[in-house]
């Protein structure tokens, strides 16, 4: 945050966004998501939580935040007998 409380990384992340969709007709403005969709089906329940425990690791990988249950848009903390922000049904 910068000295007058405004965000010191908007418009960086901005003009980053703006330049991973310059060169794809698709894009009108920004591009957010990255290149690479693998959409695959999970059949097993291994495979399963595989993926969701990737998932929930992210922002501790990253750190973000010590616990997966700690970062506030993750899943995780329904997964530990919390609430989280949307409704979840736990498998």
């Amino acid at each position: 945050m910068q000295i007058d409380g405004t965000e010191s990384r908007r418009e960086w992340m901005l003009n980053r966004f703006e330049y991973g969709g310059k060169n794809d007709k698709r894009i009108k403005n920004f591009r957010f998501w990255q290149e690479g969709n693998n959409a695959q089906t999970l059949y097993l329940n291994d495979y399963f939580n595989q993926k969701l425990n990737y998932i929930h690791q992210n922002p501790v990988k990253a750190e973000f935040v010590n616990h997966a249950e700690d970062y506030r848009y993750s899943s995780a903390v329904d997964y530990v007998g919390g609430k989280g922000l949307l409704e979840v049904t736990v498998v």
